[in-house]
C-alpha cells in the first residue's frame, strides 16, 4: 500500500457546531450557516484551508458524526487518503445542497471514503508466535459493580456468597450507564416554562449523579437571563465569576496553549458532589446579560472542550436565543414537574410545541423523561396521577419521593436519603439512555 502524505487538518464535530484545527495548530469554531449542515460547513472550512496552503489537505474528523479521513483538493474535490481504492462497504459521506468550493458533480451524490486510516506509522515487528495450545493468564477484567446488600450483605462478610437481587442487579446496571464516558461531550436541556417547579434542583443533583460516579468533568450551566438560582443553591468557588465573566475569555479557553485547569477561574467547583457550575449573575435583568446565538455557540465550543457532560438549567423564557439554541444543541431533554395541574400543564405544552417546532424538536419530545416530584408528604397519589398523565407521550416518566433536603437551602447529594438517592440515579440512568 502506497499512502499519500499531506497537511492534516482537524475537525472534532459537537452538536450542531465544530471546532477545526488548521495545519498551523490553530483552532476556531465552525458554525454552519442558514441551510447548510455542519458537514457542509466543515468541508467549506477545509478546502479554504487547501486553497490557503496551495496544497490537498488531509481532513480528520471525530466526534458526534463518526470518524472520517477524505481528502480535500485545492478546488473542492473530495477524494480518499490513500491511492487505494475505497472497499465497497465503507461508509459514504453524502454532501447535498450547494458547498462553497465543491464541484457541482460531487454534490448531492455519495463520496465513498475508507475506514478511518492514520498516517504513516511505523508498524512494529510481529513478535513470533508462542505455542499453539499454551493457555493465557491473563483474565478479562469485569465492570460490574454489583454489591450484596442486606442478609446478602451479612453472608457475604462471613464468606457465603450469595447472588445478587434484582434490584440489585438495576442498580448495578444504572451505575454503569450513568458512569459511562461518551465519544463527544453530551448535553441535557433541564426545561419547564413554568418557573418553581424544579429546574435548578434537577440540574444540580443530574450533574452530582453523573459526576460522582463517572469521575467528574461535568458541567452544571445556569442557562438562564433573569434570576438564575443555580449559583445560589451550590457552592461558590475561588472566584466571584459568572457566564459573562467568561464570554470574553473565550477564544483565549479554545487556544491551544489553554491547559485545563485554566478554566477553574469562571467555574465554580462542588468539591463532594465534583461537578463545575457556570453561574449567570441572579443581580442583573435579563436586558444586562442576555445571550445571542453566536455566544451561546462559543461558550458551547468551551464547554465541549473541557467537559464531557453539560446539564442545562433552563430559564423559564421559551422564546430566548438562549434557550432556544440549547435545545438545539442537547441530546436529551429532562422536563421536571410538581404534582400541580399548572405544573403539569405548562410541561405538557412545552412537549406540544416543541413537537410542532422541528423535526429535531419533536425527537427531543418523544424521548423526553418527565420527572414528578413529590414536594409534600401527602402529595403522593397526586404525584401518581399526574405520572400516569404522562405515561406514553415521552420516553419515560420518573418520580421523586419527599426529601426535606431537597425544599431549599444548598443542594447537596449526600444530604439526601438513601431512597432519594436512588431515584435520582434512576433518572440519570434514564437520561443516559438518550445519550
Amino acid at each position: 500500500m502506497t499512502t499519500a502524505i499531506h497537511p492534516r487538518a482537524f475537525a472534532t464535530v459537537t452538536g450542531p457546531t465544530a471546532t477545526f484545527v488548521t495545519v498551523d495548530g490553530q483552532a476556531e469554531p465552525i458554525h454552519p450557516t442558514e441551510g447548510e449542515d455542519i458537514r457542509q460547513a466543515i468541508v467549506r472550512r477545509a478546502t479554504h484551508e487547501a486553497r490557503r496552503t496551495g496544497t490537498p489537505v488531509e481532513l480528520v474528523t471525530s466526534g458526534d458524526r463518526g470518524d472520517h479521513h477524505l481528502l480535500i483538493g485545492t478546488d473542492g474535490d473530495l477524494g480518499p487518503v490513500t491511492t487505494d481504492p475505497p472497499a465497497p462497504d465503507t461508509p459514504a459521506l453524502v454532501m447535498t445542497g450547494p458547498v462553497e468550493g465543491v464541484p457541482e458533480s460531487l454534490r448531492g451524490e455519495e463520496v465513498r471514503e475508507p475506514a478511518p486510516r492514520p498516517g504513516p506509522v511505523y508498524a512494529p515487528p510481529v513478535p513470533a508466535a508462542g505455542p499453539p495450545d499454551r493457555p493465557t493468564f491473563l483474565t478479562t477484567p469485569t465492570t460490574s459493580t454489583t454489591r450484596a446488600a442486606g442478609w446478602r450483605g451479612a453472608f457475604a462478610r462471613v464468606g457465603i456468597r450469595v447472588g445478587p437481587s434484582a434490584a440489585e442487579q438495576r442498580r448495578a446496571e444504572d451505575v454503569a450507564l450513568v458512569s459511562r464516558h461518551w465519544a463527544g461531550c453530551r448535553t441535557i436541556a433541564v426545561a419547564n416554562g413554568k418557573g418553581g417547579v424544579g429546574k435548578t434542583m434537577t440540574t444540580a443533583m443530574l450533574a452530582a449523579v453523573y459526576a460522582r460516579e463517572g469521575g467528574g468533568n461535568v458541567l452544571a450551566w445556569d442557562n438562564n437571563d433573569t434570576r438564575g438560582t443555580l449559583g445560589w443553591r451550590t457552592e461558590q468557588g475561588v472566584y466571584d465569576t459568572t457566564l459573562r465573566d467568561l464570554l470574553p475569555a473565550a477564544e483565549g479557553l479554545l487556544s491551544g496553549t489553554s491547559g485545563v485547569s485554566d478554566i477553574a477561574r469562571f467555574v465554580h467547583h462542588q468539591p463532594a458532589d465534583r461537578y463545575d457550575v457556570l453561574r449567570s449573575n441572579p443581580e442583573l435583568l435579563a436586558t444586562d446579560q442576555r445571550i445571542a446565538t453566536a455566544e451561546f455557540d462559543l461558550l458551547m465550543q468551551v464547554a465541549a472542550r473541557y467537559y464531557r457532560v453539560v446539564v442545562f438549567d433552563s430559564g423559564n423564557d421559551e422564546s430566548a436565543e438562549r434557550w432556544l439554541r440549547m435545545v438545539d444543541s442537547s441530546y436529551q431533554l429532562v422536563i421536571p414537574t410538581l404534582a400541580a395541574p399548572e405544573s403539569a400543564e405548562s410541561a405538557a405544552l412545552l412537549l406540544d410545541a416543541l413537537r410542532a417546532r422541528d423535526e429535531r424538536s419533536a425527537v427531543l419530545a418523544d424521548n423526553a423523561v418527565v420527572i414528578v416530584t413529590q414536594s409534600e408528604r401527602s402529595s403522593l397519589p397526586a404525584v401518581r396521577r399526574i405520572a400516569d398523565g404522562f405515561a406514553g407521550h415521552v420516553r419515560d416518566v420518573q418520580i421523586i419521593p419527599f426529601d426535606p433536603a431537597l425544599k431549599s437551602g444548598p443542594l447537596r447529594f449526600d444530604a439526601l436519603r438513601p431512597n432519594t438517592r436512588d431515584a435520582w440515579l434512576r433518572v440519570a440512568a434514564s437520561a443516559a439512555r438518550g445519550l
